[in-house]
C-alpha cells in the first residue's frame, strides 16, 4: 500500500524515502544503546551492592576480630599475674 502511494522513481519521494528510512535507523540505533546503558546502570547498581556487603562482611569481621584480641589480651595479662605470683611462692618456699 505504500509502496504504490509512494512513486520512488522522482527524486522527492526517493530522498523522502531515505529521510524515513535514515530515521527508522537512528531511532532503532537510540533505542539500542539506551537498552545497553540501562543494563550498564543494572550491572554497576549490582557491583554496588556486592561492594556494599562486602564492606559490612570486613566491618563484622574486624569487629569481631578486635573482641578476640582483647579477650587474648585480657587473657594473657591473668597469665602472668599468675605467673608472677607462682614465681612470688616459689621463690618464698626455696
Amino acid at each position: 500500500m505504500f509502496a504504490t502511494t509512494l512513486d520512488l522513481s522522482t527524486w522527492p519521494s526517493a530522498i523522502f524515502a531515505l529521510g524515513v528510512l535514515t530515521l527508522v535507523v537512528l531511532l532503532l540505533l537510540a533505542l539500542i544503546s539506551g537498552a545497553q546503558e540501562l543494563r550498564k546502570a543494572k550491572l554497576r547498581g549490582a557491583d554496588a551492592e556486592e561492594l556494599r556487603q562486602l564492606v559490612q562482611r570486613y566491618e563484622q569481621l574486624a569487629t569481631t576480630t578486635l573482641d578476640a584480641q582483647q579477650r587474648t589480651a585480657a587473657d594473657v595479662s591473668e597469665l602472668r599475674s599468675r605467673t608472677s605470683s607462682i614465681e612470688q611462692i616459689l621463690r618464698s618456699v626455696e
